[in-house]
């Protein structure tokens, strides 16, 4: 069993103020004995509708200084994993990457994730702000398993989740700021169990609350069972992966062994809209 730690939180627009909840959280998490703690999209601020590109690209940073490197360091001083998020500073005048970074329990960031898939969609039209990243991330290898990396639209996308899963990901990682809206908590609830359920993987996925967000932060098993639901409080809970049972889900429903890859070939993944 692996204990993990999940963080659902309401960022302010204040950057120094989440930096200081996070690293309370993080300590929190490990004197709860969890090895990970997961935070959701936006840790580092929540960018409200009104503010410029301009603004947001002026509190955006790099991941070596101030805002990430606080995390690296409390990663280091409690010895425990930390998936967390930031604005990232891009060369696209006028646009930051939504960053996804997986910091180990050395305190070093092992992982570097820019979201794929941009919301432009149901009103909203995140490349007004935000430079759309170029590469998947490959799986990483840690003693929590194979992590793979997504960030909240991505779990509308199932080709993403496949393709790291087929790169060998045990686990799925999606922090998230979804928006609230007409059927938003079912579509969510839905997204996350259905990207587990078809990848024989646990999924990670921890949200914003408030402000504009749903909340309802979530980890999945691999055979699509809710293990928690954080409604919609702010809060951290502890839960375990355990790593066996996936071992054991994916021999008696073999879907990845059961593709028809002879048949699907590059087709799946090239096709356009027609």
């Amino acid at each position: 069993m692996t204990h993990i730690a999940l963080a659902q939180i309401k960022s302010s627009t204040e950057k120094s103020v989440n930096l200081k909840l996070a690293l309370e959280l993080i300590k929190e998490a490990k004197t709860k004995g969890a090895r990970m703690v997961a935070f959701p999209e936006f840790l580092m601020a929540f960018s409200p509708g009104n503010q410029s590109p301009e603004e947001l690209t002026e509190l955006a940073e790099s991941i070596d200084v101030p805002f990430a490197a606080s995390l690296m360091e409390s990663a280091r001083i409690h010895g425990i994993h930390v998936l967390a998020t930031i604005y990232e500073r891009c060369s696209v005048p006028n646009r930051v990457y939504d960053t996804a970074l997986w910091i180990d329990d050395n305190g070093r960031t092992a992982a570097v994730y820019r979201k794929l898939h941009l919301y432009d969609a149901l009103g909203f039209k995140e490349s007004d702000k935000f430079a759309a990243g170029k590469e998947l991330t490959p799986p990483l290898k840690t003693d929590l398993g194979q992590i793979g990396m997504m960030i909240c639209y991505d779990l509308r996308f199932p080709e993403l989740s496949r393709l790291l899963t087929l790169m060998g990901a045990e686990v799925l990682v999606a922090p998230s700021g979804w928006v609230e809206g007409d059927l938003k908590v079912e579509h969510w609830q839905t997204m996350v169990r259905a990207r587990a359920l078809e990848n024989g993987c646990y999924v990670i996925a921890p949200d914003q609350v408030a402000n504009i967000y749903i909340g309802h932060s979530m980890v999945v098993d691999p055979f699509g069972r809710i293990v928690v639901d954080l409604g919609e409080s702010q809060g951290l809970e502890t839960v375990d992966l355990d790593l066996a049972m996936l071992e054991e889900v994916r021999q008696k429903l073999p879907l990845l062994k059961n593709r028809r890859s002879d048949i699907y070939g590059n087709a799946v993944f090239s096709a356009k809209l027609a």
